[in-house]
């Protein structure tokens, strides 16, 4: 089973080298960030809803050093402030294209459209769309801002990290904070969805990929902020935007390797992304639990990709 956004797109093109030489800082700001203690956690499932084939088992002990975490995803207001510092070009302005989810196209748009990917046929190739204007050259971000940034490969968020003074999660770092402290539950809140009738994260309610209800209240991306934060004070850990974590995947290479802060492997095809997405749905991507996982080609950028940072506490 792929998952929604598991779409490689760049046929082994590389991007034109246009972007300044950044340099790393030597601090980051912790404003919205929150210090987790670290330890060990139980990493991993063996939930039957699970996938066993992406790596999500078995359960295993994992320690971690102390770090800090953003609260919140990226947004297009920080993004913002990054390209507008450094110029920096995104690879999806570079390629002159991303991945855009087709309910967000008129139909004179999508009628233009010659090609889509086999599989994931949702995934409609727009000229001139970037984390600027997310459904193409007529929309906006404006009314957005608060709104984690989108088609962000991971080559375009670690410049963004090393700008920050900051570095992409492990996925134990990404899963022991999406944990909230809790132990070996389904969600950031627990084990049932929904709380009291209440949505508790953005993802897809209805019949996918036709038909969305948005009981959850969105249609895409939401703020931020939005729904209530996990036991730590991280927003949106799964749900809404997939996170980069800095890991080459592997559905193996955690079976016989060090569970003393993992860093996955040395090298691989794909990175690793973690959390889930607004197109996420029980029926065929039950990818927003916090043990599950998924990956993409560094350079593969769409609609419901972003990121969070991390910061070294040393």
């Amino acid at each position: 089973m792929k998952s929604c956004c598991q779409v490689q797109h760049r046929d082994g093109k590389k991007a034109s080298s246009v972007n300044p030489d950044l340099k790393e800082k030597a601090d980051f700001s912790k404003e919205n960030m929150v210090l987790l203690e670290g330890g060990e956690f139980l990493m991993g499932t063996e939930d039957t809803e699970g996938f066993p084939a992406d790596g999500e088992g078995p359960i295993r002990k994992v320690k971690l050093d102390p770090f800090y975490i953003d609260q919140y995803a990226v947004t297009n207001e920080q993004f913002a402030q990054f390209v507008n510092e450094t110029g920096y070009v995104t690879e999806a302005e570079q390629f002159g294209w991303s991945f855009v989810f087709h309910l967000f196209l008129s139909k004179e748009t999508l009628n233009k459209i010659s090609q889509r990917p086999v599989g994931v046929p949702w995934w409609v190739p727009v000229e001139g769309s970037y984390w600027r204007h997310p459904e193409g050259p007529d929309s906006t971000i404006q009314d957005r801002m608060n709104h984690p940034v989108i088609h962000i490969s991971w080559n375009d968020a670690k410049a963004y990290c090393k700008w920050s003074g900051k570095r992409l999660p492990t996925e134990a770092e990404w899963e022991y904070a999406a944990r909230g402290g809790f132990v070996q539950k389904k969600y950031p809140w627990g084990d049932d969805l929904i709380l009291g009738g209440k949505h508790q994260c953005n993802i897809w309610q209805g019949k996918f990929p036709v038909k969305n209800t948005k009981a959850d209240g969105y249609l895409g991306t939401c703020p931020v902020d939005s729904f209530s934060p996990n036991g730590y004070g991280l927003y949106n850990m799964v749900g809404n935007v997939w996170e980069w974590c800095d890991d080459w995947f592997s559905p193996t290479y955690h079976l016989n390797n060090r569970t003393d802060n993992p860093k996955g492997p040395d090298k691989g095809s794909n990175k690793s992304m973690r959390g889930g997405s607004y197109l996420c749905h029980k029926s065929y991507c039950n990818r927003y639990r916090v043990a599950a996982r998924s990956s993409n080609t560094p350079d593969s950028s769409t609609g419901n990709i972003g990121f969070r940072c991390v910061g070294d506490v040393n």
